[in-house]
């Protein structure tokens, strides 16, 4: 048995905001991708999936929901016969690893699935992302079930607030020196704890204020620019953002890049932000001359994203 293929996605902006209903923008990202296997004989990765699986179905057997119902006998009796989740996603990375996953139990073991083909109204859209979010909990405590939202639909997704979700037309990429890019941090990120920190800055007034003030306006700012392709304008925000997040971040930016973001806004070489929750993992780039941040972080694995 393989099952269809879920891809990873990078949230390009929004981490943090959305959980306090500013805007989000999410694109799938096609590097990294999972698919539901089964073998006879499992080992290492394949194995503590399958035990991972065995705990989920645990979770899911229990869910108390109207809103979704799962072939529960079908996925234990794949479980038991050596099912796994083969993926290439990397996880505590921020690109999505249980959001794949999540996506692809719920394609093949939901009853009355809500499909990609259907007529995807604002109504589904939001049942989905409830399911998933329900489903994704599992793994992190609290999840906004935007990742495999992502996941499932393959397409990129504006978020608007908690209950106005919908699929983005994004410019498509052009062969310019411009770029988004991800930055190896060589650390695995823990999410649940990254959002614990947030949710008790949350109970400062000045953090909250700097949050709806700065944070969110500049986050709707940097989307609105990015999807209607307003690049210069795009670049001065992204800046912004790095600033406002270096300033009001620091915990969720691994120490040893501190100096690295801050040479980013001085120099104008690349401007960072964070990927996901942060603490490690990947770390997003901005920059206008891809060639020119390349030199600027020869020291660092980066990745290439999207090309302006």
């Amino acid at each position: 048995m393989k099952g269809p293929l879920f891809y990873a996605k990078i949230l390009l902006f929004g981490e943090y905001g959305i959980i306090k209903d500013s805007k989000g923008l999410a694109i799938p990202f096609n590097a990294y991708r999972g698919a539901l296997k089964t073998s006879k004989d499992l080992f290492g990765k394949a194995l503590d999936s399958n035990s991972n699986l065995q705990k989920f179905y645990t979770y899911l057997s229990n869910l108390k929901t109207d809103l979704v119902t799962f072939n529960l006998e079908e996925l234990k009796k794949d479980i038991e016969n050596g099912m796994y989740f083969d993926s290439s996603i990397p996880q505590g990375y921020g690109v999505g690893s249980s959001g794949a996953l999540v996506a692809s139990i719920y394609d093949k073991y939901a009853s009355d699935k809500i499909t990609v083909l259907e007529n995807l109204t604002r109504d589904k859209l939001l049942n989905l992302k409830s399911v998933f979010s329900l489903m994704e909990s599992f793994f992190h405590g609290k999840s906004s079930g935007l990742d495999p939202l992502n996941s499932y639909l393959s397409l990129p997704i504006l978020i608007n607030s908690k209950d106005n979700v919908e699929p983005a037309g994004i410019p498509s990429q052009k062969e310019g020196k411009g770029a988004v890019f991800l930055l190896d941090s060589e650390q695995i990120g823990e999410t649940e704890p990254m959002v614990n920190i947030f949710m008790n800055k949350m109970k400062n007034e000045g953090f909250r204020k700097m949050i709806s003030e700065e944070f969110s306006t500049t986050t709707d700012a940097c989307i609105e620019d990015f999807l209607q392709g307003n690049v210069k304008s795009l670049f001065g925000n992204v800046k912004s953002l790095s600033k406002i997040v270096l300033k009001n971040f620091k915990p969720m930016i691994p120490s040893a890049f501190h100096k690295v973001w801050e040479k980013g806004i001085s120099t104008n070489d690349y401007y960072l932000k964070l990927c996901g929750s942060g603490g490690g993992g990947y770390i997003l780039g901005f920059t206008e001359d891809f060639a020119k941040a390349q030199k600027s972080l020869k020291d660092y694995k980066l990745e290439l994203v999207y090309r302006f």
